[in-house]
């Protein structure tokens, strides 16, 4: 296989709408969820690698401040110039159900013009929520991945080295309350709409949980409403609700191609209808001719359609690609790849093919 045929590669996902996932791969309860955290610090000890304090006046003007709140006042006029020194951002999710006293997973983000802020010591940072308010305070040592020079004098660098993580570099101030649904109810949220899982899943609740009693309703294509329990029996009904199985089902058919790479991906079987695209040297004709399948006398059968494709692909280089088979559109990728064509041969085809209407499916350009 040559490289332009191997960066054509196709891949193709066939969804299996038959087999049950758990209410917990579909569905989240509504209010769990996680807040962003935002903090602005600063990293010492670096090894000569901080900000250039001439081009990133913000880091003196963070030093000074940092120091005058210890009691250092520096004579006016003077002028820093810091070279283990970085100015940065600090971000961190701030999970569900979290207690003040637990830590949490925090990233370090050099804003300035940083070397590497390896070896560096994160200074006592707080992290804000969108509401302003302190919900933790991040602090300690850097663990920066990256490589420098390999064997053999190469100067090649894996990863950045002006980003690190501090594992349980902040420790939680204050908790945000989660509500596990309003009232009586819970709600469930999907994470994909759908009017058929959402239908789905609240039949299964009802079925599993307390049949013939109805106590789950899909209010809209993404929530289901769920009357539970109170108080602490209300965590082992999620936990029941959470783990039963459901028939999700098929999502819209959808094209994914690639442009850069030319890959294309499929959610599912996609059908076209009759078209014919001229495109460059290639010319693209798919046709189907319906034909009726007559039982012989007697026969236990029954008549029946039968939809035969033709799929026919030629370039100015002679080649013909004749496929008799459904008119299937990873039919049509794969002899324009077999022939050579390129991503960019590829793209436009399928966007005539949308545009056509011939393409009963979403098509998406990454």
């Amino acid at each position: 296989m040559n490289t332009r045929s191997f960066a054509f590669a196709l891949l193709l996902l066939v969804s299996m709408s038959a087999a049950a996932e758990r209410i917990k791969d579909l569905a989240t309860v509504l209010g769990v969820r996680e807040n962003q955290l935002l903090g602005y610090g600063l990293v010492v000890g670096l090894d000569g690698s901080g900000d250039q304090t001439t081009q990133t006046p913000f880091t003196v003007q963070s030093t000074v401040t940092m120091l005058a709140q210890m009691g250092i006042t520096l004579p006016p006029g003077t002028s820093l110039q810091l070279k283990n020194v970085a100015a940065v951002t600090v971000t961190a999710s701030l999970p569900p159900f979290v207690r003040p006293g637990q830590t949490i997973d925090i990233t370090v983000s050099s804003i300035g013009n940083a070397k590497s802020l390896r070896g560096g010591t994160l200074l006592m940072t707080p992290l804000k929520g969108a509401d302003g308010q302190v919900y933790a305070m991040a602090q300690g040592n850097m663990l920066v991945s990256g490589a420098g020079a390999a064997a053999g004098g190469s100067k090649a660098q894996v990863n950045h080295l002006s980003v690190g993580r501090i594992p349980g570099g902040a420790t939680v101030e204050r908790s945000v309350p989660t509500p596990l649904g309003q009232g009586e109810y819970i709600y469930l949220e999907l994470n994909t709409a759908d009017f058929t899982t959402a239908t789905r899943l609240a039949d299964t609740i009802d079925r599993e949980i307390s049949p013939p009693a109805r106590i789950a309703a899909a209010l809209d294509a993404r929530t289901i409403q769920v009357k539970a329990p109170e108080g602490s029996a209300r965590v082992v009904f999620i936990s029941r609700i959470e783990n039963l199985l459901v028939n999700a089902a098929a999502g819209s058919a959808k094209v994914i191609v690639n442009a850069r790479t030319g890959s294309v991906v499929m959610n599912q079987h996609v059908a076209l209808d009759d078209c014919a695209v001229a495109h460059g040297n290639l010319t693209v004709v798919i046709s189907a001719e319906n034909t009726v399948s007559q039982p012989a006398p007697f026969a236990q059968g029954q008549t029946a359609d039968v939809t035969n494709a033709t799929i026919d692909i030629k370039a100015d280089k002679g080649n013909l690609l004749l496929m008799k088979r459904g008119v299937d559109l990873g039919d049509v990728v794969k002899a324009l790849n077999s022939i050579g064509a390129t991503p960019q041969d590829m793209l436009a085809i399928l966007q005539a093919m949308k545009a056509s209407g011939a393409l009963r499916a979403e098509l998406e350009v990454i």
